[in-house]
């Protein structure tokens, strides 16, 4: 699956309208099909059904503002940031793959490396609930980063907190050799350095991302 995905060459410093964009811009379409063959609910090798089951309901839900439904991603924060949390699911064949990713501090205060709620507050460095939508590459603080846009009540201001995807030595595999767990981020999804390659190939623009603890 991998071999297939090409890596975004270039990112650009603002959004394609020229300015951030909100859930609001993005326009109901005639909603895609799924894949016509889609990954069993009930498949322990993706992700736990029931949440799983969620994310599918969300991404049926939100369909007209998710224009690429071939793949999602779903990070699972019932687990603890150093296990493989954040599953690449693709929904025709079923493969998946997992990678480390970090959670926001204000979701952990006493980083005991797991998440203890979510927040949709500015200020908070909470990670938030819900699907979010993919949006545009750029640089910035954190180097090559993707912006996202949350799509639920309970993550809306994503994109003017500036959550996003983007790389982080304390998402590293070595921090969990030497502290047993990641380190926080600000609220964003925070991977490894060596895994954001990989990463931005299988998301892309216009794909979900879901977010919960079931």
């Amino acid at each position: 699956m991998a071999g297939a995905l090409a890596v975004p060459g270039a990112v650009s410093a603002t959004s394609r309208l020229g300015r951030p964009l909100t859930a609001r811009d993005l326009k109901p379409m005639t909603q895609p099909p799924l894949p016509r063959t889609t990954v069993a609910l009930t498949s322990p090798k993706v992700v736990r059904p029931d949440l799983l089951r969620q994310a599918m309901a969300s991404l049926s839900r939100h369909g007209s503002r998710i224009p690429n439904r071939d793949r999602i991603a779903i990070a699972d924060f019932a687990a603890p940031s150093g296990k493989p949390r954040f599953h690449f699911i693709d929904l025709a064949s079923g493969r998946s793959t997992s990678l480390l990713v970090a959670h926001g501090s204000g979701s952990d205060p006493a980083h005991t490396g797991y998440l203890e709620r979510f927040s949709n507050r500015f200020g908070s460095n909470a990670s938030s609930e819900g699907a979010f939508v993919t949006d545009d590459y750029y640089v910035g603080k954190h180097g090559r980063s993707q912006r996202l846009i949350g799509l639920d009540p309970t993550n809306d201001n994503a994109l003017d907190r500036a959550i996003v995807v983007h790389s982080a030595w304390y998402a590293n595999k070595d921090m969990i050799e030497s502290h047993g767990m990641l380190g926080r981020s600000q609220g964003c999804f925070a991977v490894g350095e060596r895994d954001l390659d990989q990463v931005f190939a299988r998301l892309g623009a216009g794909r979900m991302i879901y977010a919960a603890k079931v």
